[in-house]
């Protein structure tokens, strides 16, 4: 698809959030990047997804940040200046915040996802979508949009650096021990948290076999609290990073992991770009769709119990349907984790140690 002058395609991709998306698109992004090489790619991106992939190569940032409001769009525009319209623009996300800015953007295309896909004005916006298909996972979907500029049939793949600062942060609170499952217990909703006493248990099942255990969470104190919960009532002695890290230690941390554990978050994707199992804990929405990619095997999805008891069978197949529902989580038990835990540690799968300084 080469810009009619000859010159480089300019791209825009507007993805703000969160962290599990922002994985996805970085594939779709770096998979672009191959096929145009010359390419000119701008990505609009929220603040703290930012700090994950701000050093990929070839990519100009240009941060939203929605704390600033409607001060937020017009540093945009001033940052993006008097340059020529975009040739094509990505509307990845369709959340209102992103419309709107989507609509503020100039590009002679823009493309957004299929009808039922999008909301919240989206069809206001886009000028064009990427083919309705199959597709049922998040990362597939996005993959057409590649397609759409055409970017043939590609392997997904991940290339995100870390720098050796965070690496050695991360070294450091495990000491220096690559032998560790990750629990990642916290999700962007209270609702989708497992019972932190089942994380306790599923600790403890962990250190019989001979596994370290380490429990993440960000500066939230709501996450503090919750990794702190955790190693009160476990008696395994986990070692508790909760606060401590950078989302770029955090993706050490899954990187050098034997296993990430957590419920539908944006951990489980991190690790998945390391290509580090995980095992997924998923009752409020459809593994199919959100879940880990490559790792849909190894989730305990309570969700498709929940459906079928609830003789909704025909929202399997509804894209982005979730059930609601403080008490689904209770639905996974501890033996449907430590099983799935079980498979995993049958299975060989090299561990990265962490460099010696």
């Amino acid at each position: 698809m080469p810009h009619p002058s000859g010159q480089p395609l300019s791209i825009c991709i507007v993805r703000l959030s969160a962290i599990g998306d922002v994985c996805h698109v970085t594939a779709v992004v770096q998979a672009i990047q191959a096929h145009y090489p010359d390419a000119a790619i701008t990505w609009i991106i929220g603040s703290i997804e930012h700090t994950l992939v701000n050093d990929l190569p070839g990519i100009e940032f240009i941060v939203f940040d929605k704390a600033k409001g409607l001060r937020a769009y017009k540093n945009v525009r001033q940052q993006l200046g008097t340059r020529p319209a975009f040739d094509v623009l990505l509307q990845m996300q369709t959340s209102l915040r992103a419309n709107l800015l989507g609509k503020l953007l100039n590009a002679r295309r823009k493309i957004g996802l299929p009808g039922g896909f999008g909301r919240e004005l989206h069809s206001l916006v886009v000028t064009e979508r990427i083919a309705s298909s199959s597709a049922f996972h998040v990362l597939d979907v996005f993959t057409e949009f590649a397609h759409t500029i055409g970017v043939p049939t590609f392997n997904v793949a991940w290339r995100i650096p870390i720098p050796d600062t965070d690496i050695r942060v991360a070294s450091e609170l495990v000491g220096g021990e690559s032998e560790y499952i990750l629990l990642a217990p916290s999700a962007s909703h209270s609702e989708r948290v497992w019972l932190p006493e089942r994380y306790a248990a599923l600790a403890n099942y962990c250190q019989s076999k001979g596994m370290k255990v380490v429990v993440t969470g960000s500066p939230a104190q709501r996450e503090i609290d919750l990794a702190s919960q955790i190693s009160e009532m476990a008696d395994a002695a986990i070692v508790n990073v909760a606060g401590k890290t950078s989302l770029k230690a955090l993706l050490a941390l899954c990187k050098h992991a034997r296993l990430v554990i957590g419920p539908d978050s944006g951990t489980l994707h991190m690790a998945t770009t390391q290509q580090t199992p995980v095992i997924g804990l998923y009752a409020h929405s459809n593994p199919l769709r959100t879940g880990p990619y490559r790792g849909l095997s190894s989730v305990a999805n309570a969700y498709a119990k929940i459906i079928s008891n609830r003789g909704l069978h025909s929202k399997l197949q509804q894209w982005g349907y979730r059930l609601k529902g403080a008490a689904l989580m209770e639905e996974i038990t501890v033996e449907d984790v430590t099983s799935l835990v079980e498979e995993a540690l049958a299975h060989p799968h090299q561990t990265r140690p962490f460099p010696l300084d």
